[in-house]
This record gives structure tokens, C-alpha cells and sequence, in this order.
């Protein structure tokens, strides 16, 4: 039983790091709910922390390459650790779902505000990187909690059936 689990998480991660590829609104992507689920479902904190990384990394690949790669990548290290804390509960999965978004777009547009020199480094340059960026936070929050619904309430779905069949027949 265990081992179809992780298949299915697995396979769940990959056609979401597929999705992120596939043309979508602006953010609108599985990084949190990715990062999240591999923290929650898979027991081997390096396979947790490895899946999420090289499916970004991949996609990376393809989409291009960008300076705020260390704060990305580092916020998602940080939110398998989160993921670590949600287990299989739904109400936590939305709970660290929000916080998540909320974190990544405070830690990013401090990054873009810091080093893109597209903004004074002042509290106007601060206000205006905030509030030029929040068009790109709705699309965000949005797509953190629908890839978390799916991939959270899929597996919710599965153990509650497939799995549960499964332990029952062996």
C-alpha cells in the first residue's frame, strides 16, 4: 500500500510541474501546492525535498533561467518543511496554502524590490513594488489554492477509497 501511495503522489507532482509549462495567467502556478504535497505525502524528507526542486528546475529549464532563483527555490525547501506539518488534514493543507502565498509574495517582491534595481530602495520604491505586484498575488493565490485542492483533495479522495480498498483486499 505504501509504495502505490508515493507512485501516486509522484505522479501527481509531475503532471502538476507539466501544467506549470502549459501556457497559463501570469503566476497562476503549482510551486506552493507542489512544495506543500511532497512535504505532506512523501515520508523521505530528501525524495520530499528533491521532487519539488527538480520539477522546478526542469521547468526552469524550459521557461528560462531568473535571478530570483534562490529565493524561489529556497521558499520551496521552506514550504515542504511546512508540508511536513499538514499530514493529511484538508483544513491545514488550506491553512498553509494561504499562509504559503502570503509568505512568497512578501519574501519575492522584497527580493525584486532589493535587487532589480527597477525601484527606489526607499519605503516608496517598497510601496510601489507592493503594489504593482498584487495584480500578480491574486493570479497566485488563486492557482496555490486550486493545484492544493487538487492535488491535497485528490489524495484525500484516494485514501478514502482506492487505499482503503486496497488494505482491506491484502
Amino acid at each position: 500500500m505504501f509504495q502505490s501511495r508515493v507512485s501516486v503522489a509522484i505522479l501527481m507532482v509531475i503532471a502538476t510541474v507539466i501544467s506549470r509549462i502549459l501556457p497559463h495567467p501570469p503566476n497562476f502556478t503549482p510551486i506552493l501546492a507542489v512544495s506543500l504535497f511532497s512535504g505532506a505525502y512523501l515520508t523521505d524528507r530528501r525524495l520530499a525535498l528533491f521532487v519539488p526542486i527538480l520539477a522546478m528546475f526542469v521547468s526552469d529549464y524550459f521557461i528560462g533561467f531568473h535571478d530570483l532563483m534562490p529565493v524561489v527555490y529556497g521558499f520551496m525547501i521552506l514550504a515542504v518543511l511546512f508540508g511536513k506539518q499538514i499530514g493529511t488534514s484538508l483544513t491545514k493543507s488550506f491553512g498553509f496554502t494561504v499562509v504559503g502565498s502570503v509568505v512568497f509574495f512578501i519574501l519575492t517582491n522584497l527580493a525584486v524590490w532589493a535587487t532589480s534595481g527597477m525601484y527606489i530602495l526607499d519605503a516608496s520604491g517598497l510601496a510601489t513594488c507592493f503594489t504593482l505586484a498584487v495584480p500578480f498575488f491574486q493570479n497566485s493565490i488563486a492557482g496555490d489554492l486550486v493545484y492544493s485542492g487538487i492535488l491535497f483533495g485528490s489524495m484525500a479522495f484516494l485514501n478514502r477509497t482506492v487505499f482503503v480498498t486496497a488494505k482491506q483486499n491484502a
